[in-house]
């Protein structure tokens, strides 16, 4: 069943994700169904009766893009590389955003390299997202260095991101490792969280035949002509759909898949129509 989440891109809309970075407004009679983490148990202890913190929201929201620029994301058969797919929707989530009057800030990462780019609003804002992306993601910055845990650029996150944001992380998620759960449990503490796993379909739906693979030292073949190494193909397949997805659901977060061939902007306005709701 589809979360229905939250206030996505927009600071004018009601969030079933409360955010902590929002002005405390007043106190009210608990009623069925309000989040059990908005509690005034100060008052609810003087008064015997159980009561909600109501909070208003900020008028500017920062927007955080925490963008991935491994070296897995510069692959593709289709349309575009995945990479080039990823700052697409980065670029139309930067222009949301300040449309709606919020600030824009990014967070790009790539093994042993990252960027931060502090939220700002206003046009200029969106403009220095799209430069950002178009200066980070040159093919020439591949680095050789290999893939990166992504835990490792939520972690820096956690420690820069303001309270109160939305936050989307832009991946293929093959860098997911053990220590993502901790650090998207944290940051989905005090902030709305939304994924997006940016897939190529021939990394999920290939013909029988023999294809050369290679991680960048070793070469083999992958002969899907054969029944054993067609399922651990789809075995493997699935599994990269599924960890992700899985993942970030078990922390009520957004969810989005973008493939290359798909249009970013349909995606971006289709899925987030789902996520967000309507206006309050």
């Amino acid at each position: 069943m589809r979360q229905a989440a939250a206030s996505a891109l927009a600071g004018a809309y009601r969030s079933r994700f409360r955010g902590r970075g929002v002005d405390f407004l007043e106190s009210r009679n608990y009623q069925p169904g309000d989040d059990i983490r908005n509690m005034d148990w100060r008052v609810t202890a003087r008064t015997g009766k159980p009561h909600t913190k109501v909070f208003q929201e900020e008028r500017e929201r920062p927007v955080l893009i925490v963008l991935d620029a491994s070296p897995s994301l510069y692959f593709g058969t289709r349309r575009v590389l995945k990479s080039v797919a990823a700052g697409q929707i980065a670029a139309a989530v930067a222009w949301s955003a300040v449309r709606r009057g919020d600030r824009i800030g990014g967070f790009f990462f790539a093994p042993g390299h990252h960027r931060e780019l502090r939220p700002a609003g206003g046009r200029w804002g969106a403009m220095r997202m799209i430069q950002g992306l178009v200066d980070w993601l040159q093919p020439e910055r591949i680095s050789d260095e290999g893939q990166e845990p992504l835990s490792i650029a939520l972690e820096r996150v956690r420690h820069t991101v303001r309270p109160g944001s939305l936050i989307i992380i832009i991946s293929d998620f093959f860098g997911l490792d053990e220590n993502c759960n901790r650090h998207l449990s944290r940051l989905r503490q005090h902030n709305d969280v939304v994924g997006c796993q940016v897939l190529d379909p021939a990394e999920h739906q290939l013909p029988g035949g023999r294809y050369p693979i290679t991680d960048g030292e070793q070469v083999s073949v992958l002969d899907l002509g054969q029944k054993d190494s067609r399922s651990r193909y789809e075995a493997m397949s699935l599994r990269h759909l599924d960890e992700p997805r899985r993942l970030f659901q078990k922390h009520q977060c957004g969810w989005l898949v973008l493939h290359t061939n798909d249009d970013p902007v349909d995606v971006l306005g289709r899925e987030l129509r789902m996520l967000v709701g309507r206006p309050g």
